[in-house]
């Protein structure tokens, strides 16, 4: 067994793993005055900095302007790349970047605030001042963008009695007034009639396609004047139906109304049915995400869309002066836990994300636009944007360092015997939820025992999220091996498992490691609180009396000030490799500051898991299911000298123990669909 010091040491980079580190029935009351910007009153800042919505055009200090936008989210770009990635949508033509804002970054925990690093708005959104952008600010508080849970923070799970999200639910508003009443007075110096960028501002997101609580979209909209001024353009974005539209615009306030449909789609008809929603006069024709590609769940085939007929579709609206917001025109990485998941007819028909959001979009997840889709848009904004665009910068360089051996540096379980110290189990007679017991992201692990079994028996689990594996020993073996592996029962098979007769001289040990694989970020599932669910049978019978043993986050940070973790003896790693979680370290120098580049890291080969390199968690990998075998690696989290891979494989390594760092992507692995 690993000495004390190891163990100490292993749980700690546990830990890190597992933290994180998204009918139209009568005509609605519509106002005929100009949605405008004006200076607020005692604002040092001249008259002559307006936007403004008249003759169903959009104006710009009083002459017409069109917007050519482009969604750059912050939180999905490593902050040293966000120049790069503006520069990159400035020569695509873009006037205008569009970015949701969420809610989880910036409150992680109740009354937490951060807006530092990733998530520091304000210096992004200077920043694409200092570019020359405009800026549309999709301030939520639901945004979706696949993003887990649309950007709520996961802890609003765990109040009780359970909050209804996106509804009047008083409770609910009351968390959203706390959370605008920090954000909002944050970014109103920098609207656009404040000297800023920002010209538009965003009411929720797609409303209509969730519900029609009239009161808490009129109730955001109170929230919003109350901390941005009464003449500001607020604005809603839904789908390009009568349906969606009847119940998420805002009749009455003087919002304006986008619209997005698919791609293809012919524009003009939404637009004009567009007109219905907005005053007269007040409906310049938008389209605020128009799609250039699409997301891909685990299991499926990489989307890709054609990059003529996107741009095809793209001048459909432009040659008859409508405006067009590219989603995406840059999509990023979901770094960390944060990669949100759909669903189908019902919550078990569940679809998780990819850690890629590459989206087929003009610019690539690694900002490469040496592509057809980049070239095409280009050559179609060009045209009808009337400026010179300038070159976009030359590509970033790729390394591909090759490939790296890893050493298992223990099971899982070998650290189970000091999770007392320094973490405390919570104890209930049913199993908890994660977010009841204060662990929203990565694993929990439930531990209960199974009487002495003459036979084998049937585990079934009613409701689990996401994916359970299930482990049993016997409790009398202190100092025996790992615990067996039993199987998995996944949310979307919802299946059962028969636990093998275990030969024990007293009581069996259950342990089911869970994993939480990302929150529903759109559609009636959106509640989506994660582990055991239901009770647990064995045999028809309620398995009662369970430890469940959550992550402390705050002591993760020591993990950065201790010495390498040693690894095994290599002839202990051999006998480890097998279907049980292990921990997994490999190293690989980088000479000189000018070798320094991005890369991707390869598991082809590989399961299932979670990814570090120096300490920052790049994301899950499952290249068994696909299709994502790599993960991208951007040049900043990279270092001259020795950098450090840690990976948490939840069932076995490739038969190399190797992974390999290579110069591009490959979304080409693991089957098409989820097995049913």
């Amino acid at each position: 067994m690993a000495s004390t010091r190891d163990v100490e040491l292993l749980l700690l980079l546990f830990l890190l793993l597992t933290a994180a580190a998204p009918v139209f029935s009568s005509s609605p009351e519509l106002s005929s005055s100009p949605l405008s910007f004006h200076r607020s009153h005692g604002s040092p800042a001249a008259n002559d900095r307006r936007f403004q919505i008249s003759d169903d055009m959009f104006w710009k200090d009083d002459r017409p302007f069109r917007i050519i936008g482009g969604d750059v989210h912050y939180f999905r770009v490593l902050p040293q790349y966000w120049r790069d990635r503006l520069l990159r949508a400035k020569a695509l033509g873009l006037n205008t970047i569009q970015t949701y804002v969420p809610w989880n970054l910036h409150e992680p925990e109740p009354n937490k605030w951060v807006f530092e690093g990733i998530v520091d708005i304000e210096a992004y959104l200077k920043l694409a001042q200092e570019l020359g952008f405009l800026v549309m600010l999709r301030a939520g508080p639901y945004i979706c963008a696949e993003w887990d849970l649309g950007g709520f923070p996961a802890w609003l799970l765990a109040i009780e009695p359970p909050l209804k999200l996106r509804s009047s639910d008083t409770t609910f508003l009351h968390y959203v007034e706390r959370w605008w009443a920090i954000l909002l007075p944050k970014i109103a110096p920098l609207l656009y009639q404040n000297g800023g960028p920002i010209i538009m501002v965003q009411v929720e997101n797609e409303f209509g396609s969730y519900g029609d609580d009239k009161a808490y979209l009129h109730h955001l909209v109170t929230l919003a004047r109350k901390h941005l001024g009464h003449d500001i353009i607020l604005y809603t974005t839904d789908g390009g139906s009568r349906e969606t539209l009847d119940k998420g615009t805002i009749p009455g306030e003087g919002v304006f109304s986008a619209v997005d449909f698919s791609t293809g789609e012919d524009p003009w008809p939404i637009f004009e049915l567009q007109k219905e929603y907005n005053a007269p006069g007040q409906s310049p024709p938008l389209s605020a995400e128009f799609y250039t590609g699409w997301l891909t769940h685990w299991g499926e085939q990489i989307a890709e869309t054609d990059a003529n007929r996107t741009a095809a579709a793209l001048e459909k609206i432009l040659s008859r002066n409508g405006s067009a917001v590219l989603y995406m025109a840059h999509g990023g990485t979901n770094f960390g836990f944060y990669s949100g998941a759909n669903t189908g007819q019902n919550e078990s028909d569940y679809k998780a994300d990819l850690t890629s959001y590459d989206y087929d979009a003009p610019i690539k997840e690694s900002g490469d636009v040496d592509n057809l889709k980049y070239k095409a848009l280009r050559r179609v904004i060009q045209e009808y944007s009337g400026v010179a665009l300038s070159l976009p910068p030359p590509d970033n360089g790729k390394k591909g360092y090759g490939l790296v051996t890893v050493h298992k540096i223990a099971s899982f379980f070998e650290v189970l015997d000091d999770m007392n110290n320094p973490m405390t189990a919570v104890e209930s007679e049913q199993p908890l939820a994660m977010e009841s017991v204060g662990q929203m992201f990565g694993f929990l692990l439930y531990v209960s025992e199974l009487p002495i079994m003459g036979t084998s028996s049937i585990l079934k689990i009613q409701k689990v999220h996401d994916r359970a594996q299930v482990f049993v020993s016997c409790m009398s073996d202190k100092n025996g091996g790992s615990p067996t592996h039993v199987g998995v029962i996944e949310r979307w098979s919802n299946g059962e498992l028969e636990i093998p007769k275990v030969s024990c001289s007293s009581n069996i040990s259950l342990f089911i490691l869970v994993e939480n694989m990302g929150r529903v970020n759109y559609g009636k599932y959106i509640f989506d609180r994660k582990g055991i669910l239901s009770d647990v049978t064995v045999d028809g019978a309620v398995l009662l009396g369970w430890k469940m043993y959550p992550i402390s986050l705050d002591i993760c940070s020591k993990l950065f000030n201790v010495n390498p973790i040693k690894q095994v003896s290599i002839s202990r790693t051999a006998e480890k490799i097998s279907a049980e979680p292990g921990f997994y370290e490999g190293r690989f120098d980088i000479y000189s500051i000018e070798q320094v580049k991005d890369t991707f890291i390869s598991f082809r080969g590989w399961n299932k898991g979670i990814a570090f390199v120096n300490n920052f968690n790049i994301g899950r990998f499952w290249p068994s299911f696909g299709p994502q075998c790599t993960l991208y690696v951007p040049a900043p989290i990279l270092r001259q000298g020795e950098n450090v891979v840690v990976i948490l494989e939840l069932h076995a390594p490739n038969s190399g123990l190797t992974i390999n760092l290579v110069k591009k992507p490959d979304f080409t692995c693991g089957s098409k669909q989820y097995q049913k």
